[in-house]
């Protein structure tokens, strides 16, 4: 088994929040999604979600669009190439640590 807890084994922090980690589960597989359906996946307030999606988008795991939809303005959320490649890395060093047999060095 791989040692785990070094700079290069893929456990990323800032994911492992658990509303962040439940964020970019969410984005990995959508080109975007909206917020309002984020938070309501999530069930949390939209403030609870803004901080999150703030921490992602600053580290540039996240970024947002605004667009005008049905006569309102709506954000639109999505996993950047480096958040995607992030959130990868995070689930497989998440695997490794649970010794799951799924994950391969």
């Amino acid at each position: 088994m791989k040692a785990t807890g070094g700079a290069d084994d893929g456990f990323d922090a800032i994911i492992h929040a658990p509303n962040r980690l439940r964020i970019c589960a969410l984005l990995e597989p959508a080109e975007k999604v909206e917020f309002g359906m984020v938070q309501q996946w999530l069930q949390v307030s939209a403030s609870v979600l803004s901080k999150h999606v703030g921490v992602l988008m600053e580290a540039g795991y996240v970024e947002q669009t605004k667009a005008v939809r049905d006569t309102r303005q709506r954000v639109w959320l999505s996993l950047t190439k480096a958040g995607r490649a992030a959130y990868h890395a995070h689930v497989a060093a998440l695997r490794v640590i649970v010794g799951d047999p799924q994950e391969q060095d």
